[in-house]
């Protein structure tokens, strides 16, 4: 009896200590991995071992909260399935090779804080479903070709501290609740075809850019393609 107690034991601790993350969370892994070429990859993931292994994924209490893979030269295009990391907190895929269009899917990230994706070659949309990133501070796209309106979604993003859509391909009218926002340090737009950027010229954000009035006209312009790029100290 004490042997059989003692083996229940010891297989109890060892499902703990291998325990993995869910099936659905490695299947969106893998499915990054295929459709974004991995075997090619600067630092490659070693499928057939286990997740804890593999080079720029967090993990947390067995849920993957973090994919970060840098100049990885991750080449392809991000599939939907990738809103089934419902725990990811930090997605940073900037400079590689990333092509298509952002799928809608990445509106099901509710935790994310903090969505990169510079230097790539993404077209289309920014996908209305952005807005359902309530816990998002940092959204990065810049330099990719990005095309259409910024989704008026974007005013759902309350905690954004930085936006940032430079060089791209976006027209439209950018929304002013992004200035409003209390939280927005910096603000990054230039290098597109909005339709009202001189009214962005001069962001003056004490933490709270609810103390500029956009509705009225602007004392300071600038060419509609300079730069805007508005960062405030944690002193202020």
């Amino acid at each position: 009896m004490k042997k059989q107690l003692l083996s229940l034991l010891f297989i109890a601790f060892c499902t703990t200590l291998f325990a993995q993350v869910s099936t659905q969370e490695k299947q969106a892994l893998i499915d990054f991995y295929n459709a974004t070429n991995g075997e090619q990859w600067n630092n490659s993931w070693e499928v057939d071992q286990p997740v804890s292994e593999w080079q720029g994924v967090t993990l947390e209490n067995d849920k993957v909260i973090g994919i970060t893979l840098l100049f990885n030269n991750v080449e392809g295009t991000i599939p939907s399935s990738i809103g089934n990391l419902t725990n990811l907190e930090t997605l940073e895929l900037s400079f590689n090779k990333i092509n298509g269009e952002l799928p809608t899917t990445i509106g099901n990230l509710k935790t994310l804080k903090v969505l990169a994706l510079n230097g790539n070659n993404l077209s289309g949309a920014i996908p209305t479903s952005l807005g359902n990133l309530t816990q998002l501070k940092q959204f990065h796209v810049s330099s990719n070709k990005l095309t259409g309106a910024i989704p008026a979604s974007v005013q759902n993003l309350t905690l954004l501290e930085v936006f940032n859509v430079f060089d791209n391909q976006l027209t439209g009218i950018l929304p002013t609740d992004l200035a409003q926002n209390n939280n927005l340090k910096e603000l990054m737009v230039a290098e597109n075809n909005f339709t009202n950027p001189e009214i962005f010229s001069m962001v003056l954000l004490s933490n709270s850019g609810a103390l500029l009035d956009l509705t009225k006209e602007p004392s300071i312009t600038s060419p509609a393609n300079s730069i805007i790029a508005i960062e405030t100290s944690d002193d202020e």
